[in-house]
């Protein structure tokens, strides 16, 4: 890294993962390298790294007992790796903006301090989102720093979908339908722009963005007009771990026959629920696929998820008034041919029709020729998003084309 080109480090804190990237701000912006720290808190971290130069990609176990060992150890990579003074700027992925913050915005003592009251709203993600944005001001107390809200995408929702069905002395209180995977949306959109043009990204969109956390949102005019993840991540769909929407009279009935507290249910929708629940096997997709023959529990879980996402499309379908694109993004929405076929499945009355062989070879189109909606596969990208963003924030230069 000899350029006196900007340098932008993006980095996406998980509750168990550091994702990051690092950008060269050019006539284009240019990604230098990629990886992560994954498994933290496990007995053997793995720490992960593919450049552009073959001696920059390695992959091996570290020990990354915490968050804050996991960053120290990222910082003096680094270091190590760029050398003193070469960064210009970090930019963070943070998930939860509350009612406050609607923009990607400079990170300042005042905010810091605003995020920790906000930490009863994500206190899986919050607090360690925090940690790794204190972590490098005490590194590199000179080094700008930028948030990137994942709540900023859906803060201008339409009453009737932010608004939730509980007394409003809560809605007072920051209660409210939030919706997330907001870089990934805004990604999406600005990249249906660009593939199918201005008309195609202000008509009726759908957008399936589904990994191991999963949701979907209605987009018209551009804007977001609802989404199914709502107040937490953990609602809307069934996802790797978490349970989506719930009857909320379980918890009082788990309390009542099993003794289960606030805590303990938490525990139960967001780490032991969704596929991993329904299999008893496996939270990954593609492990139940390979297993679903074989495997009763595995086939229900595959067939549970395609047929909540069915659903969702067909409901945001008929807020939308119809429908002209549905993009699919995600580990699993770009690669789980199988998957996508068996949500679009029986969807032709609103227009979906799938090509078969597109989709086996995810193809960028996956609809028929003479289907209604165009059905699209995007590999999102949210580093890139918060390249962007922070260059924008801190004028950097000009946002150059990608």
């Amino acid at each position: 890294m000899q350029s006196a080109n900007p340098h932008v480090l993006t980095i996406n804190g998980g509750s168990s993962s550091i994702k990051f990237a690092l950008f060269e701000v050019d006539d284009s912006l240019r990604r230098l390298l990629a990886g992560g720290i994954e498994r933290i808190g496990q007995p053997k971290a793995t720490f992960r790294v593919r450049g552009l130069n073959e001696t920059d990609n390695c992959s091996r176990s570290i020990a990354a007992p915490d968050h804050t060992a996991a960053v120290g150890f990222l910082m003096d990579w680094v270091e190590a790796h760029s050398g003193c003074g070469a960064l210009t700027a970090v930019g963070h992925r943070v998930v939860h903006g509350g009612p406050k913050y609607s923009e990607p915005e400079r990170i300042t003592t005042e905010m810091v301090e605003a995020l920790r009251s906000l930490a009863p709203f994500d206190p899986e993600h919050l607090p360690e989102e925090i940690l790794l944005t204190e972590a490098f001001h005490g590194r590199f107390p000179d080094l700008p720093q930028v948030a990137c809200f994942d709540t900023a995408f859906h803060h201008d929702l339409p009453q009737v979908a932010r608004m939730l069905p509980i007394p409003r002395r809560y809605t007072a209180q920051g209660v409210r339908r939030y919706g997330f995977h907001g870089l990934s949306y805004e990604f999406l959109m600005n990249e249906l722009e660009r593939l199918a043009g201005a008309k195609a990204a202000k008509g009726r969109v759908i957008l399936a963005h589904l990994g191991n956390g999963a949701s979907l949102a209605a987009v018209h005019g551009g804007k977001s007009m609802d989404t199914s993840m709502s107040f937490t991540p953990t609602a809307g769909v069934l996802m790797s771990t978490r349970s989506g929407d719930l009857d909320p009279g379980l918890h009082w009935y788990l309390a009542r026959t099993q003794g289960l507290d606030a805590k303990g249910f938490n525990e139960i929708v967001n780490f032991q629920s969704g596929l991993l629940g329904v299999s008893e096997t496996s939270s990954d997709m593609r492990d139940l696929l390979d297993r679903e023959e074989l495997d009763l529990r595995a086939a229900e879980a595959v067939a549970m998820f395609c047929y909540q996402v069915k659903k969702w499309i067909g409901a945001f379908a008929a807020a939308l008034g119809g429908l002209d694109t549905l993009i699919f993004a995600g580990g699993i929405g770009e690669n789980a041919p199988p998957v996508r076929a068996r949500i679009c499945e029986g969807l032709g009355l609103i227009g979906i029709e799938l090509d078969e062989p597109q989709n086996t070879k995810s193809e960028p189109i996956i609809s028929a020729v003479d289907g209604r909606v165009v059905v699209r596969v995007i590999r999102t990208d949210e580093e890139l998003m918060i390249a962007k963003s922070v260059i924008r924030v801190l004028n950097l230069s000009p946002i150059p084309k990608t």
